[in-house]
Order: C-alpha cells, then sequence, then structure tokens
C-alpha cells in the first residue's frame, strides 16, 4: 500500500480561539440585558431573542471547547485527534436551537391568541442594547466566519441575533406608536422562523459530515475519469472520499494497474502520476491509493469489487 503525506492538517486559525473568546463575552452581556429587558417590560420578544441568545452561549462554549480540543496531537488511539468534536458540537448547537425555535413559534401562537400587555419603551431601549451587542459580534466574525463549522454556525446565529432585535425594535415602535399589543407576538414569531431555517442548514451540514458523505465540491466520477486516464491504470475501486472537519477532506482507492509495473520498478512513477493527478484536479488534503495487480481481482471480496 502506498500512500501520500498530508500537506496540511488543517488545524484552526490561531484567530479562531481568541475571537470566540471574544463573542462569548460579548454574548453573554447581551444575553443579561434582554433578560432583564424582557423581565422589565413583560416582552415575549425580548425573552425570546434571550432564549436564542442563551442557546448561542451554549453552543460558543462548545465551539471553544472544540477549538481546543482540535489542536491536541493525535495519538495511536485518536489517528485524528479531536477534530471531529468541532462538528459534533455544530449538531449539538443546532439541535439545541431548533427545540428553542419550535417553542417560541408555539408561545408566539399563544400570545397572537390572548395577547398580554408590554412595556414598549423599556423594550425599545433593551431591544437597540441587543442589537449592539449583536452588530459588535458580527464585527468580530466577520473574518473568520469561513475557517470552520463551529466559527460558520456562530457568525450565523449572531445574524439571526441582530435580526432578531430588529425585530423587537420594530415591534416597540409599533406599540408605542399604535399600542397593537400583537406586535410582540409577531416579532417573537419572527425570531423563530429567522432560527428554524438557518439552523437547519448547519445541521445538514454536521449530518453531511457524520456521515462521512463525499465532501461537497468533488464529484468522484470526476476523479475515477481522471484516474483512468493514467497510463497503465486499468481500474478504480474502492474509491472513497469523506470529510474528517472543516478543511480537511480524505480520499481512498484502490488503483488496478497492469502486472508489469510490480516487476519493472514502475509504481513509484505510478504514484507520484495519480497523487499528481488529484492533486492538480481536486482540492484533497489527505489521500491514500492501494496499487493492485490485475491478476489480484480474483482475490477482492466480492463487496469490494
Amino acid at each position: 500500500m502506498s500512500r501520500n503525506e498530508p500537506r496540511s492538517h488543517a488545524h484552526p486559525h490561531p484567530g479562531s480561539r481568541r475571537a470566540l473568546v471574544t463573542v462569548l463575552a460579548i454574548t453573554v452581556a447581551t444575553l443579561g440585558a434582554e433578560i432583564v429587558g424582557a423581565v422589565v417590560s413583560g416582552s415575549l420578544a425580548l425573552l425570546a431573542d434571550a432564549g436564542h441568545v442563551l442557546t448561542d452561549v451554549a453552543g460558543l462554549v462548545m465551539a471553544l471547547t472544540a477549538a481546543g480540543l482540535a489542536t491536541r496531537p493525535a495519538t495511536d488511539r485518536l489517528t485524528w485527534g479531536y477534530r471531529r468534536v468541532e462538528v459534533l458540537a455544530a449538531a449539538t448547537q443546532a439541535v439545541l436551537l431548533l427545540a428553542v425555535g419550535v417553542y417560541i413559534l408555539i408561545e408566539a401562537g399563544r400570545r397572537f391568541v390572548d395577547p398580554a400587555p408590554v412595556e414598549s419603551t423599556p423594550m425599545l431601549v433593551f431591544g437597540f442594547a441587543g442589537l449592539a451587542g449583536n452588530v459588535a459580534a458580527i464585527a468580530v466574525l466577520l473574518r473568520h466566519r469561513a475557517t470552520d463549522l463551529n466559527l460558520r454556525a456562530a457568525f450565523l446565529d449572531v445574524v439571526g441575533d441582530a435580526l432578531g432585535s430588529v425585530a423587537v425594535i420594530v415591534a416597540a415602535v409599533l406599540l408605542i406608536t399604535t399600542g397593537w399589543l400583537r406586535a410582540d407576538a409577531l416579532a417573537s414569531a419572527t425570531i423563530g422562523l429567522l432560527i428554524v431555517p438557518r439552523t437547519w442548514q448547519v445541521l445538514r451540514e454536521a449530518v453531511h459530515v457524520l456521515l462521512e458523505a463525499t465532501p461537497r465540491g468533488v464529484d468522484l466520477a470526476a476523479v475515477r475519469s481522471h484516474l483512468l486516464d493514467v497510463p497503465h491504470v486499468r481500474a478504480v475501486h474502492d474509491l472513497h472520499a469523506s470529510t474528517v472537519a472543516t478543511g480537511l477532506p480524505v480520499l481512498t482507492a484502490h488503483v488496478v494497474v497492469d502486472d508489469d509495473c510490480f516487476h519493472d520498478g514502475h509504481l513509484v512513477e505510478m504514484l507520484d502520476d495519480v497523487q499528481r493527478c488529484l492533486a492538480g484536479h481536486f482540492d484533497v488534503a489527505h489521500s491514500t491509493f492501494q496499487f493492485e495487480p490485475a491478476s489480484h481481482r480474483d482475490h477482492e471480496h466480492a463487496a469490494h469489487v
């Protein structure tokens, strides 16, 4: 079996941890302000946004933990280290957010049918306070959101929070100007509808990785075709590609070559050829190739052919 050394194990960007710590501090401060505002004003919209922010705090703590674990070295027992923790944390965060979103939608429906009195002025003040915190967090994450799945999830969270704060502010203005109590329930439902779709997107991405599905942007049919174009390659089977964590796609394949390649020393050149082919056309950080003579087909398990 022959394999190439990975070009990179895609460890988290050095700025990722600092960004997460900063955003966590801002988010905790925003959470405190919105809880106080919800108690003072009686606003469901502020309480809904506070619940969303509380889930963000939990998600950011998990993301920070994942970022720390991801820097730990690989071992013989954990050959990829703790890189997959990033994906598990993002999936857990998404599940929690979905639960919060569903609760908010149910409670908003109840409040729409039976509206409760709301103090609109404190609602407006704390809505602006929440928006200020969200904008500060967005500014911190803007440069880092493509670094890994957790930072992307955190960025989506604070953007959703900002939109939720805008909904709170609009509802407060409507309450002040028209006295329409159902504006609070409508803003709450808006926040719930903001939470669910974007959370579903993060959860779908995390499940895609956990199922070891083919990385997005890697066409296995095209990979097979390119490998078959390499001289002396007769067939390709057991072709698999998956993602260990963000920025770390891996690929393995059994490559059937002419029997003569095992006798004339041509395999070293073959290894260079298939690696060059893969690196030149596909962005795969780590690949493993098993070369087999054509006569080996008779010894392959039926499921591997």
